[in-house]
């Protein structure tokens, strides 16, 4: 959370013309809550739920090329990680701690850092994803540093690699 999954879609989405399914968007449509109320009143593990079922229709409904931008926890579940390597490519972006607490630490609309100490709890996710994001992502990518046309740029060229297996 926090690292620019959002705003990277929206880049490419741009740049591409590609749909962009922004997960979190949609689960929040089809509840018709936010995900902060989806926490509190039905918990992690229906938000979890909900995540894997909109995943699963992703990966079972053939579509238009799309650039899909998840939740950062979509890879706790093991089912999940086939799912999004068979849908693509997948980027995982990355940045230190504290550039993720600076861009999140005033955010109300992260159940997740609703604790005494953020820094810690982001610690503690990124420690415990750390293992799924590697087996998962294609590419990993640092985004602090680096501007948002640095970032898609990159991950454009990576993936026209990725996809014809040479640069042209």
């Amino acid at each position: 959370m926090g690292c620019g999954k959002s705003t990277i879609g929206r880049e490419l989405h741009q740049r591409l013309g590609y749909e962009l399914v922004d997960m979190d968007a949609v689960i929040e449509h089809f509840a018709e809550k936010p995900i902060t109320r989806i926490f509190e009143e039905e918990g992690e593990v229906a938000f979890r739920d909900m995540e894997s079922g909109l995943l699963r229709e992703l990966s079972e409904v053939p579509g238009p090329r799309r650039i899909i931008s998840t939740g950062g926890g979509v890879v706790v579940r093991p089912e999940n990680r086939p799912l999004l390597r068979n849908l693509g490519y997948v980027v995982w972006l990355h940045a230190p701690i504290q550039v993720l607490l600076d861009r999140t630490g005033r955010s109300r609309d992260r159940p997740l850092l609703h604790t005494d100490d953020p820094y810690k709890r982001i610690e503690e996710l990124l420690e415990m994803r750390k293992p799924w994001y590697a087996e998962t992502a294609h590419l990993k990518v640092e985004t602090s540093g680096l501007s948002l046309g640095e970032l898609a740029t990159g991950i454009l060229e990576s993936a026209r690699y990725f996809f014809t297996g040479h640069p042209s």
